[in-house]
């Protein structure tokens, strides 16, 4: 069974290390999202590029990240996992969520993501809650 990742307390240079490692990783994987406990590491931060395949990279890190309101509307989708290689699963997810999360200095943020964002932000946060897209999803 997964585990709840625990809060992160401490925004040093442990955290930044952390967070260039899962970069590197993701980006070598190839993924475009990556959780810490998918690394071995049960902390609740996430990082994100959906666009760096098709466009500039845009890497997003996500520090405690709160899902605070969802769209009432869903979209179902294919979903691969870096956990899960080779795999996809079709999930439904809200159209758009509202996300609260702290940067690498902890400073709190507030956004609203759409699409591609919203459904990777979701996958990575369900890795957080000790959550595969198996146990969310049908496989295809």
């Amino acid at each position: 069974m997964q585990q709840v990742a625990t809060p992160v307390a401490q925004f040093d240079d442990d955290l930044a290390r952390l967070v260039r490692d899962m970069f590197e990783t993701m980006y070598d994987a190839p993924g475009r999202g990556l959780a810490a406990p998918q690394v071995g590491i049960s902390q609740r931060v996430f990082v994100v590029d959906t666009a760096w395949k098709e466009a500039d990279p845009q890497p997003m890190i996500f520090v405690n990240p709160q899902i605070v309101e969802t769209s009432p509307d869903q979209a179902t989708g294919l979903e691969g996992c870096l956990s899960i290689p080779g795999q996809s699963f079709a999930v439904p997810r809200p159209v758009w969520i509202k996300l609260v999360w702290q940067d690498l200095t902890g400073v709190v943020h507030e956004g609203q993501f759409d699409g591609v964002q919203a459904v990777c932000i979701c996958h990575e946060f369900d890795h957080l809650n000790g959550v595969l897209i198996s146990q969310t999803g049908v496989l295809q």
